[in-house]
């Protein structure tokens, strides 16, 4: 009778560190396929970029546009709050 106590918790053991192992599996997985997209989406950038010149500085155009526009947005919100 002894003996099965240690088992019992042997097993539990075993299923927690099975069922982390899956967690763990899934996470990186998940991890992988974002890493994938991205590395894509990268890819399908630079070939659009070589191919169409123009398009490089539309898009530094309207990076600078939108950063100009998120500074303003903060300080309207500063101003906001200031009030």
């Amino acid at each position: 009778m002894a003996e099965s106590e240690p088992q019992e918790g042997n097993y539990d053991n075993r299923g927690n560190k099975e069922q982390n192992l899956k967690r763990d599996m899934e996470e990186l997985l998940e991890k992988m396929e974002k890493l994938t997209v991205h590395a894509a989406w990268m890819a399908y950038d630079c070939i659009s970029i070589h191919t169409n010149p123009d398009l490089h500085k539309a898009m530094q155009h309207l990076e600078e546009v939108f950063l100009m526009c998120k500074e303003q947005m903060e300080k309207k919100w500063q101003e906001v709050l200031m009030e």
